[in-house]
């Protein structure tokens, strides 16, 4: 007897509940999965250099143990500027304060014709705010010192994802019960996708950190460097980063002039330099290798930081590119592959099929 095949809504049901359980297990073993995910990706980001060294003939621990501390110097330079220069910021708060007060005061009493409270009233609203809630001081020093642990880990994961790559290929040929040469493709074009983007995207942020740092240093702006490496690192972050970095740096760009001029040329020029980044620079340094539409990217970021917070918006785009590739090459999950990616339909009958639908749709 031939065993029934379960019904579709059945296996709709399932798909879901399997997708919502991966997502719940992502959430909860965040604390390893998120430096393992950031080693893997730096692995693949450091494989040709390694594989360069050893090719020097460099024992390949030794050659592992250099790319990682050219990595390491470098990031450890670019943490020293920007924490030297937040100490420095840090200490003129009180100042910017200051001037906030003084210029909300002032848009206050403007605002106060308007909609016809005293400035007495608003001064009393403005101060039942918290701006700075100290409740959740504990969690906070918490949470810097598990992100200062999961930091410390990834070189680790680095080192020895590099060092045992020859057990963990040997182990996907072994394990799968395809052919060897889709196995190896599939691992290669991942490599690829993972080493273009974070190699890519790596390129854009010294690009965009550039430009950014050259106009505040020709409008004087203190602390130059870390707001242009600010508006840099938050433009890793699709769409959401760059507002809320922008916003952000006009802001301080407001508190610390005296002219509303300043502001809205410093909008306009992060504004170009937004475009330039997004229609030149990106599509010439990372191209199209994450080939995936712009609704499937921002879904992938509004759920990557649910789950993991900044490191899931970051790591989450190449992940779904991986993904697509994935069910590129499954012919049963070949039509999801399709619904990720960006390659819009071309139909010979188009208009016959909107016809058809509006038929169906008139019907209901």
């Amino acid at each position: 007897m031939e065993p029934t095949k379960p019904h579709p809504i059945q296996l709709t049901a399932y798909s879901l509940l399997s997708v919502a359980l991966a997502l719940w297990l992502m959430h909860v073993g965040s604390f390893i999965l998120v430096p393992l995910i950031w080693g893997v990706f730096f692995a693949f980001a450091l494989y040709p250099i390694t594989e360069w060294l050893e090719n020097k003939r460099f024992p390949r621990s030794m050659a592992i143990t250099l790319s990682i501390a050219m990595i390491s110097i470098l990031g450890a330079g670019i943490i020293y500027v920007l924490v030297n220069q937040m100490i420095l910021l840090i200490a003129d708060i009180p100042e910017i304060g200051t001037r906030l007060s003084n210029k909300l005061t002032l848009f206050q009493a403007e605002v106060s014709k308007v909609f016809g409270f005293t400035e007495t009233e608003g001064l009393e609203r403005w101060n039942t705010f918290n701006w700075l809630p100290l409740d959740n001081l504990n969690n906070t020093i918490f949470s810097t010192g598990k992100s200062l642990t999961l930091i410390g880990i990834i070189p680790l994961y680095i080192f020895l994802l590099l060092y045992y790559r020859d057990f963990f290929v040997a182990f996907l040929l072994k394990a799968s019960s395809r052919s060897n040469e889709a196995i190896l493709a599939w691992v290669s074009d991942s490599g690829k996708v993972i080493h273009a983007y974070l190699v890519g995207m790596l390129k854009v942020t010294f690009l965009v950190s550039i430009l950014a740092g050259i106009y505040f240093y020709f409008i004087g702006i203190n602390y130059y460097l870390l707001f242009a490496l600010f508006i840099a690192i938050m433009n890793l972050i699709p769409y959401i980063g760059v507002i809320v970095s922008s916003v952000l740096v006009i802001l301080y760009v407001f508190l610390t002039t005296d002219t509303f001029l300043l502001p809205i040329i410093t909008l306009l020029v992060l504004w170009g330099i937004q475009l330039l980044e997004n229609n030149l620079i990106t599509p010439l340094i990372v191209g199209s290798k994450v080939k995936v539409n712009v609704l499937v990217v921002v879904l992938a970021i509004l759920i990557g930081g649910g789950i993991w917070g900044i490191s899931g918006m970051v790591l989450f785009i190449p992940l779904v590119g991986i993904l697509k590739i994935a069910f590129d090459r499954i012919p049963g999950l070949q039509p999801y592959g399709y619904l990720l990616g960006d390659d819009f339909p071309v139909l010979e009958n188009n208009q016959n099929f909107i016809k058809l639908l509006r038929k169906k749709w008139s019907k209901k």
